[in-house]
């Protein structure tokens, strides 16, 4: 049987190819920034007026985050403060004065907004929404919360750390709400190559700001 080949991205590739997801490959004429939660560390595609898109990869991930900080199930009060601390100094070193539209990708965001109300799904969700999550998420263990809002035990348990991180970055931009966005890096992978064949991964961060912009030599 033949193989295919597999390519391995990296955290900046992971950026500029969730950007290309979210955006639909169309210049974006406003600042967006696109923030994944992910386990392991939290990556953040970022595009200005005026700027080539920057891609920035932070290590805090919901998993990672969890398994230093939370010893219970549910987490107690303290450890959530806990990871709201940890969260906020963590994602201090991700670049300062983006004023524009955040969108939120991946499974924390679309789980948190689950938890927050069916109907947030593609629509704003807000700080006091993400506390309102913890609230419930420090109510119930995580095999009730998996059950009720039908995600996997593992999900529900790391489900606080990727709302601290969330809140975090919202914080450290000044902003109150994300828009939240189940598109990603599959579409972002489809549209790159299909726009730019092998040499997608040459051209990507040119392509990360849409189609018929000045492109990578």
């Amino acid at each position: 049987a033949s193989k295919a080949p597999v390519d391995v991205v990296s955290h900046d590739e992971e950026a500029y190819l969730t950007l290309i997801g979210v955006t639909g490959g169309r210049p974006v004429g406003d600042a967006l920034l696109v923030c994944d939660v992910g386990g392991g560390s939290t990556e953040l595609g970022i595009i200005e007026p005026g700027r080539r898109p920057r891609a920035v990869g932070i290590r805090v991930g919901s998993a990672g985050l969890t398994d230093e900080v939370v010893r219970h199930d549910p987490p107690t009060a303290a450890e959530v403060r806990t990871l709201m601390q940890r969260a906020t100094e963590l994602i201090a070193d991700a670049p300062p004065g983006h004023g524009g539209r955040i969108v939120a990708v991946g499974g924390s965001a679309t789980n948190l907004a689950r938890l927050a109300s069916p109907a947030i799904v593609d629509g704003a969700l807000r700080r006091s929404d993400l506390a309102e999550a913890l609230l419930t998420l420090r109510s119930q263990p995580a095999a009730a919360t998996a059950l009720r809002y039908r995600m996997t035990a593992t999900r529900a348990r790391i489900l606080p750390a990727g709302a601290a991180i969330l809140d975090a970055v919202l914080a450290h931009y000044g902003a109150n709400e994300t828009q939240v966005s189940g598109l990603g890096i599959r579409e972002g992978i489809i549209l790159a190559t299909s726009r730019a064949g092998n040499a997608w991964r040459r051209r990507l961060r040119s392509l990360a700001v849409g189609w018929g912009a000045p492109e990578d030599d």
